[in-house]
């Protein structure tokens, strides 16, 4: 398979251990922080950050629809406050998505800050470390979505056709598997796609 090139919105939170992580993982990568650089990549990370705060930063630089008509046409990789845009309803409190994906989110679902922890989550049949930082919590998958791994019976890694969330940080770990079935997502993508 081609080598994807692989973009990390670079608005907000640690898009350079996302960046490593892809090219670790096999990927070209590129900061995306416009329009224009969108139509360069063939899949892109939305990383964690503070949501609301991330979708004012989006609204600012003019990328929602952007983003929005590159996600109905390419893979988005969604992590923490990422998983929160792609979802298609978001409560606690309710606030605005691209709604790629249909799920239902929960802001900051297992509290506040000193309840981050980093736990192991199965992942095609091996444990991975898993860094849980404010995240939210999957409350609802729909029907199209298929569940790759959960933590205490909640989903934490859940792909939709093209696109993936993680409620949980795979940036932050030495372990680029999660990168890697993301690329290789991407790539297959790539070469089932004309653009």
């Amino acid at each position: 398979m081609a080598k994807p090139k692989i973009g990390v919105l670079a608005l907000q939170g640690d898009f350079h251990a996302h960046l490593k992580a892809l090219e670790e993982a096999g990927a070209e990568t590129m900061e995306v922080r416009s329009a224009a650089d969108l139509q360069t990549v063939d899949g892109l990370i939305i990383p964690g950050g503070e949501s609301t705060t991330m979708l004012k930063l989006i609204e600012v630089e003019n990328l929602f629809g952007a983003l929005e008509s590159f996600g109905a046409a390419k893979p988005i990789f969604g992590t923490c406050a990422g998983a929160i845009l792609l979802a298609s309803e978001v409560e606690n409190p309710s606030q605005a998505s691209l709604g790629l994906m249909d799920l239902t989110v929960q802001r900051n679902g297992y509290g506040r800050q000193i309840d981050s922890r980093i736990a192991q989550i199965a992942l095609d049949g091996r444990t991975i470390e898993a860094v849980f930082i404010r995240a939210p919590i999957i409350r609802r998958v729909g029907h199209a979505a298929r569940v790759l791994s959960s933590y205490n019976d909640t989903p934490v890694l859940v792909e939709q056709g093209a696109h993936l969330v993680a409620t949980f940080h795979p940036e932050l770990t030495a372990d680029s598997s999660v990168h890697r079935y993301f690329v290789e997502k991407v790539a297959r993508f790539v070469s089932h796609k004309a653009y």
